[in-house]
């Protein structure tokens, strides 16, 4: 991002208080970024800088508020939730690392890049919305105090089981792949015919961590004795959260479900949540997904039934492991583009030779570097709303992504787009079209060339 913001005509929403105030904000990260390349700042100029930031961050979401009130806004109450998410959880634990280090330059980096990249991404998505087309990903999610509310059982819940130190990482989960995942499904039939689904992610180690450990299960893998324990304690975990949300006491439970990760993903996408929360702690992440359908879902995932309980759940967890250990010594991609059915293509193309995490925005692309870290980024150059530049400079503001080599995906091979693209200093840019198996083979070339140490100019 050459340590600093440019500001572009994309940003304007064409409201005066609204842009010149993420104006001023850009400002303010640019002086930011030049104070920490000045020798000669202290760190107290720094900490000046970023309580200046903070103040007018804090002010423009008071008027942005206002403003919606005024028109009145019909996802006010949503929006703001954004807002109180940057105010009360990350601002806060930016500002605890900071005092940690006793701002060294390093944790003002991870501060700034944090902030810039929030930025761009609140003022090219949600900010748009309000003189756009409303984001629907998020438009069924339930109101905040019920989803407080779910927080805080979940949490304490997680505690008592297992004494577990349990964070919030996000209240928008976007379904991105985290380490080696068990995906649970249990899914109640309602009274109006329609469904409900609760699906419960556990990274691996933190099952192993849990529920083996509480049953004196000495195994380093998850196994049959594991999953047995762990699907009996989300049953209960699930009785214990859910009169915290709008699920009635008279839904029936029809079916319970071991997915494969593609079988959650299209779970996952296939309708809006009501939760979507990702928590994290010291042994792993946990996922916590709610949707609600009118619609009856057809059989999907490894079906468990008293009968075949211990036969399917070894069967599902040996092809876990099948497909654990056919991904030894490959290569990790992630995939952003906005196009599901890019993305699928891409995805069978690659899947054979590369790990490939899948992510259709830059928010969503974000969480999966933190969460998955890949050897190469393939991003969309164009996308609505948040273009591929611009997710490009939201990973390049981020101090532990920048040597992640991200290349560009493009459609279009004029001279006016790909000069575009070069300023941008990617490791490159691969085109899109009929000859799509064109692109493993450059990137099968790409990796040869990378291990070998060849400079590359792609």
């Amino acid at each position: 991002m050459g340590n600093q913001l440019m500001w572009e005509e994309r940003y304007n929403i064409g409201v005066d208080i609204i842009d010149t105030e993420h104006k001023k904000l850009f400002r303010v990260i640019n002086r930011l970024f030049s104070f920490i390349e000045e020798e000669d700042k202290s760190s107290w100029v720094c900490q000046e800088g970023i309580k200046y930031f903070k103040g007018h961050a804090l002010k423009h979401f008071a008027e942005e508020e206002g403003y919606m009130e005024s028109i009145h806004y019909p996802e006010l109450e949503t929006h703001k939730r954004l807002h109180q998410d940057f105010r009360w959880r990350i601002l806060p634990a930016l500002e605890s690392e900071m005092e940690l280090t006793n701002f060294s330059k390093e944790s003002i980096r991870h501060f700034i890049g944090v902030c810039a990249g929030w930025l761009i991404a609140h003022t090219l998505t949600e900010d748009h919305a309000i003189v756009g087309e409303k984001i629907k990903k998020w438009g069924r999610l339930l109101p905040e105090e019920e989803q407080t509310a779910v927080i805080e059982v979940i949490t304490r819940v997680l505690r008592e089981l297992f004494q577990l130190d349990v964070r919030i990482v996000s209240e928008c989960y976007g379904g991105e792949k985290f380490g080696k995942g068990i995906y649970y499904r249990l899914t109640y039939d309602k009274e109006d015919g329609g469904c409900q689904e609760i699906i419960l992610v556990f990274e691996e180690k933190l099952l192993i961590d849990t529920a083996g450990k509480l049953i004196g299960d000495q195994s380093e893998k998850v196994d049959v004795m594991q999953m047995n324990a762990a699907r009996y304690m989300a049953k209960q975990f699930v009785e214990c959260i859910k009169n915290s949300f709008t699920f009635s006491q008279s839904n029936k439970l029809r079916s319970e479900n071991l997915l494969t990760y593609e079988q959650f993903y299209r779970a996952f996408d296939r309708q809006p949540p009501q939760h979507s929360l990702l928590f994290g702690t010291r042994s792993g992440y946990f996922a916590f997904c709610v949707m609600a359908s009118n619609l009856r879902l057809g059989k999907s995932g490894v079906s468990i039934d008293p009968e075949n309980a211990m036969a399917e759940i070894r069967e599902y967890l040996s092809k876990k492991e099948e497909e654990s250990e056919s991904n030894i010594g490959k290569k990790k991609l992630l995939l952003v583009d906005d196009s599901a059915t890019v993305r699928q293509a891409m995805k069978e193309l690659l899947q054979e030779d590369y790990q490939i995490s899948l992510a259709e925005s830059g928010i969503s692309a974000i969480r999966c570097l933190t969460l998955e870290r890949p050897d190469l980024v393939l991003l969309d150059y164009e996308m609505p709303v948040c273009d591929g530049a611009q997710i490009f400079q939201m990973i390049r503001s981020e101090a532990a992504f920048t040597d992640i080599p991200v290349i560009f995906l493009t459609s279009r091979s004029d001279k006016e787009s790909i000069s575009k693209i070069v300023p941008l200093k990617p490791e490159g840019y691969f085109l899109k079209g009929p000859k799509i198996a064109e692109i493993k083979k450059n990137i099968d070339d790409y990796f040869v060339k990378k291990d070998s140490g060849t400079r590359q100019v792609i």
